[in-house]
């Protein structure tokens, strides 16, 4: 392709960050629901093993973006994409993914955030306000407008096609999650249910 290079590895590195972190994630926090593995590593205590996943995920985001940001500088650049006008959509579409990554982060909590709920942490009930009332999943949403604007305003075609793996990723790990994650909630009601006759 004239506008991607297929021939920088950096390419394919970043792109297998990109699908390993959901996947290690996914992997890791069903271990713990169901034998304990991060709680028993930290001695019993669920919430520092919380505590230690979210390290791990944080760090391997933040090594995914630099990784991106290595692929990005080895791709060509589309001069119609090199404009003010991109710029500015570009500035906006990571402001707005920025916003939604953190406000989501905020109203959830280190714990929310971070699969506290494999853990067996569950919040007392689901966050509707912002950005939740925008979109329910604004983590992986504002992530990925933080890819495409990231692409634009760099003009890489390449980043456009990255942040399209980043959103097949996303939509993949989100039909395992949802399910997954509402039947831990389901499960809570029904104890409590159960408790309560």
């Amino acid at each position: 392709m004239e506008y991607v290079d297929l021939s920088q590895k950096t390419l394919y590195i970043c792109a297998g960050s990109v699908l390993f972190n959901p996947t290690f994630w996914n992997i890791v926090a069903r271990a713990e629901y169901r034998s304990h593995v991060l709680t028993k590593l930290a001695g019993g205590n669920a919430k520092l093993g919380c505590y230690g996943l979210a390290v791990t995920i944080f760090s391997l985001g933040i090594l995914r973006d630099f990784l991106y940001e290595k692929a990005l500088r080895d791709q060509p650049t589309l001069a119609a994409l090199d404009t003010p006008v991109v710029k500015a959509v570009a500035a906006a579409v990571f402001a707005a993914g920025n916003v939604l990554v953190l406000t989501s982060m905020w109203a959830l909590g280190v714990t929310g955030t971070y699969l506290g709920d494999y853990f067996g942490i569950l919040m007392e009930s689901r966050v509707t306000g912002f950005p939740f009332n925008v979109t329910d999943n604004p983590m992986y949403h504002g992530s990925t407008l933080s890819f495409l604007g990231t692409a634009l305003w760099f003009a890489k075609p390449a980043g456009i096609v990255l942040t399209v793996v980043v959103l097949a990723m996303y939509t993949v790990a989100l039909r395992f999650e949802e399910p997954f994650t509402a039947e831990i909630y389901a499960k809570r009601d029904r104890e409590r249910a159960a408790k309560a006759k």
